[in-house]
């Protein structure tokens, strides 16, 4: 009898996914078995082009064979080549290290898009573009056709300038909202894949696309509207396979019909106004009267990459029901739904025709109880609804979101609101990981991490969710990757973002410091080459193949990232970078990291990188470059910056936490320099001073110098500034600030106040990694050796952390009761795992009640490898499983 299976099956970064553009694809599956150190030692993959042929195992277009290899993650097709809007079906088994085979995995699924440009058989079409001064109308096109015999399945394929809502015979095409996403227009643009087989029927049909503004000519930051150009339009093709083996396709053109509607205007920055009395009823339905509604105009084909999004879509992910409503004294009702967070409220209302129903969205309240505003700037976050005069109607936004905990709802008399609903959204990620904790206040820390990766993560990691912003600054991305590579499964979704970041490279090498990179602009000459921001062109595909072993983000990026390197150099020839002005550590407290200091340590790290990720894509000669180079200045650095006692100049906490992390220092001056760092933080009352770059690396280097006492008490503080003190003022979500409001002062800077931001909580990894426990061992990636090894600390009793990784969940719950450390650890099939366990000399280490004698413990037949005691603690390697370590446990404030 078998007792392991493949399963969780993916293709390239999804699982079943539609219409994607790599030719070699690559697939990737975890194992399913409760077996001890399980690993795989062979694997077999079949591909076919429909199910029943791979059911059968016959005509195949790829069969493997038996490879003798322990390769689970993105191994890449190897058959024969695959033809455009073709699917295909495959399956996998395994061997075990006896050589006994699996039974075969379920089936899984993929799609090819149309990979060449003249797959596309549709034209561009949009409205008869007029200059429109103010607000812009949503325009709603049509088209019926017949199908006359059976079908076997039916594809839509659809792109646009602006974003489209698409309907089928008067069903909703899928569950994606503002398709296609994000992308730097003058370059790219992505197109989305649909089955639509189960829409149609033979006879009459009708398709139905609503067209908004989106990124393209929405308002996008400060700087207004139609920043990449102004004429809204798309472009659909629908293929048809017949079951008699012939094919059909319907596409759009000059045939189809356009009109205006009920959405009067829709933007992502200044909300929604919905005329329900506009409405085409059975607009999208066969047999609608199209007659009044006008032909539409046909545009020329564009120049520059159609691309499937290879990123999960944006979708509603949750609904929130309001936890309190309130009325204001203008009569206005104040709605709570409990969370800051990203989308929209749905309502159910009842009045009569030509009522209103006016929505404005805010973060906080002001202290006299009112929604505060100022911090949005010239967003609008507002969302009119104009009632048809129904017995009840529902509405909700189509073409934009806001940022928002609190909603103040306006109507005209006698409008009775009879449901409201938050709805959330962001890119459909699956959530992979959980920290839990004895402290309320730790918990809710990393809620309020969760929420605010969930309200940024949409299309491209932004800044803030709610003012006139909403950038994908780099900056931010990078230090948080990591953190919400823990959080989520964000392969595909920063995959994406690279493609942005590299599309917006200068020609001069010169990474940007937003993507996608507003061009035209000259104000935005100075967004370009900040250290620490653009740096995550380099930073950001490290981290991905750090987490997920993907190696192709480094391939696809190499030349990209090098160039950049070559920028640096020529601009810096002397190997400290003076280049240009920089930001620094953004948002730091009364403590300026000097900021030649700062550009050279992010230079020095992106050349240490350089080295291990051309070592990893075989570019040997490049790597011993990287390497010298990286040596060379580090070497620069220490002259410049570090005196002979270990002080870092500026004295700052991000200036000791930077040279440490990034190994810039003498082996003999990293304990003083530490030691220094903790003065600093003492010195000011165990409070943080860093800024978003900073606060990064700072818990991480206590940690690693001895000092995780003192790494404790900055997570535990409640007094400001610190994470902890925005908790006790109510934060449900990152703050872009320490200060955002004082107790002392109220809402600081309203300009530039968010209460959305993720880069503080960039301390996230920090408790997956060093309280959890749970990271990759130094010796591989993407977590096919594992490193168990949590930092125990008795102001908390209990810690509970799980991570899903590319190879299944890993899981460490340590415990400290009447002096006992317990360690449960979980440890996913086909991979194997160091476990750090507190040791006190002459003290036994027990699994599941048994001692570990001699280094082995050989129940159920796998044994336990002591790998030595490494500083105070005893190091244990493991395969897959579950185990239970148990040992004394004695707190160590030097080190445990």
């Amino acid at each position: 009898m078998n007792r392991f299976t493949p399963a969780n099956l993916k293709t390239e970064y999804l699982t079943n996914p539609l219409g994607i553009d790599s030719p070699l694809p690559r697939l990737s599956w975890m194992i399913d078995t409760k077996t001890r150190g399980f690993l795989q030692s062979a694997y077999q993959i079949l591909v076919a082009s429909n199910r029943q042929q791979l059911l059968d195992e016959s005509e195949l277009v790829w069969d493997s064979g038996k490879v003798n290899s322990d390769q689970s993650v993105f191994v890449p097709y190897n058959g024969a080549p695959l033809v455009s809007n073709e699917r295909y079906y495959w399956k996998v088994r395994v061997w075990d290290p006896k050589g006994n085979p699996s039974v075969w995995s379920e089936i899984s699924e993929w799609s090819m898009g149309l990979l060449s440009l003249s797959d596309w058989k549709a034209n561009w079409i949009g409205e008869v573009f007029k200059p429109v001064e103010g607000n812009r109308e949503a325009s709603y096109f049509r088209k019926s056709f017949a199908i006359e015999k059976p079908i076997e399945r039916a594809t839509l394929y659809a792109t646009a300038f602006g974003v489209i809502e698409l309907s089928m015979n008067g069903t909703r095409v899928g569950e994606d909202y503002f398709a296609p996403e994000w992308t730097d227009y003058h370059n790219r643009v992505h197109y989305r894949t649909y089955d639509v087989t189960s829409l149609l029927h033979e006879g009459s049909n009708a398709v139905g696309s609503i067209l908004g503004e989106g990124w393209y000519s929405g308002h996008i930051a400060w700087y207004g509207k139609n920043l990449y150009g102004e004429a809204l339009r798309f472009m659909l093709q629908l293929n048809i396979r017949y079951e008699d083996g012939t094919e059909g396709t319907i596409v759009s053109d000059a045939s189809w019909k356009e009109s205006k509607g009920p959405i009067l205007f829709s933007d992502f920055l200044m909300g929604e106004s919905y005329d329900a009395r506009l409405d085409h009823g059975g607009w999208n339905e066969a047999g609608f009267d199209d007659s009044a509604w006008r032909s539409p105009h046909v545009y020329g084909d564009f120049k520059g990459w159609i691309t499937s999004q290879v990123s999960p879509p944006i979708q509603v992910m949750e609904e929130k029901e309001p936890i309190s409503e309130r009325k204001l004294e203008s009569g206005s009702l104040l709605i709570d739904i409990g969370q800051n967070m990203v989308g929209w409220v749905r309502i159910k209302v009842i009045g009569a025709q030509g009522s209103t129903v006016t929505l404005r969205y805010a973060e906080v309240l002001n202290e006299e109880g009112s929604i505060y505003k100022d911090n949005l700037r010239t967003a609008k976050q507002t969302d009119t609804y104009i009632l048809k005069g129904e017995e009840e109607e529902l509405y909700e936004p189509k073409f934009t979101f806001h940022g928002f905990r609190y909603v103040e709802i306006t109507t005209s008399a006698n409008v009775q609101v009879t449901q409201i609903t938050g709805r959330v959204i962001h890119n459909a990620m699956k959530g992979t990981g959980k920290v839990v904790t004895s402290d309320s206040g730790v918990n809710q820390l990393f809620s309020n991490i969760l929420w605010t990766q969930r309200a940024n993560f949409i299309s491209v990691p932004t800044d803030c969710p709610q003012r006139d912003e909403r950038m994908g600054w780099t900056g931010d991305a990078q230090v948080f990757s990591r953190t919400a590579s823990y959080n989520m499964d964000v392969s595909g979704f920063f995959a994406k973002y690279m493609t942005d970041i590299v599309d917006a490279q200068r020609k001069t090498g010169a990474f940007t410091d937003t993507a996608p990179f507003l061009k035209g602009f000259s104000e935005w000459a100075t967004f370009v080459a900040s250290a620490g921001w653009a740096d995550a062109g380099v930073i950001i595909p490290w981290t991905m193949y750090s987490v997920y072993e993907d190696r192709r983000i480094i391939e696809d990026n190499y030349e990209a990232m090098a160039a950049w390197i070559a920028f640096l150099i020529k601009m810096n020839p002397g190997l400290l970078r003076t280049d240009t002005q920089y930001y620094g550590d953004w948002l730091s407290l009364n403590a300026n990291t000097p900021m030649e200091l700062f550009a050279t340590a992010y230079f020095a790290y992106c050349a240490k990188l350089m080295a291990a990720m051309s070592e990893t894509v075989g570019k040997t000669e490049q790597a011993i470059s990287y390497a010298a180079l990286f040596e060379q200045i580090r070497s620069r650095f220490i002259e410049a910056f570090v005196t002979e006692d270990g002080r870092i100049a500026g004295e700052t906490q991000t200036g000791y936490a930077l040279a440490l992390f990034m190994e810039l220092l003498p082996e003999e001056l990293r304990p003083k320099a530490a030691a220094h760092l903790v003065a600093d933080i003492e010195q000011r009352g165990w409070h943080i001073t860093t800024g978003i770059h900073g606060i990064k690396y700072l818990l991480p280097v206590l940690c690693e110098a001895g000092y995780e006492e003192a790494a404790y008490r900055l997570l535990l503080q409640e007094t400001y500034p610190s994470w902890l003190y925005s908790i006790r003022n109510g934060a449900t979500t990152i703050w872009e600030r320490w200060d955002g409001w004082t107790e002392e002062k109220g809402f600081q800077n309203p300009g530039m106040n968010s209460f959305n931001h993720y880069a503080l909580g960039s301390v996230g990894e920090w408790m997956y990694r060093y309280m959890g426990g749970i990271d990759k061992s130094s010796e591989s990636q993407g977590y096919k050796h594992i490193q168990i090894r949590p930092f125990l600390n008795e102001s908390l009793s209990f810690v509970d952390c799980q991570f899903e990784s590319s190879y299944g969940l890993i899981r460490n719950r340590w415990s400290i009761t009447d002096g006992f450390a317990e360690l449960q650890v979980t440890i996913p099939p086909n991979t194997k795992a160091d476990i750090f366990i507190p040791y006190m000399d002459g003290e036994q280490v027990y699994e599941s009640r048994e001692s570990i004698i001699n280094g082995v413990n050989d129940r159920h037949g796998v044994s336990i490898i002591d790998l030595g005691i490494v500083g105070h603690r005893r190091v244990l390697q493991v395969g897959s499983g579950e185990y239970c370590f148990r040992t004394r446990f004695k707190s160590n404030r030097a080190g445990n």
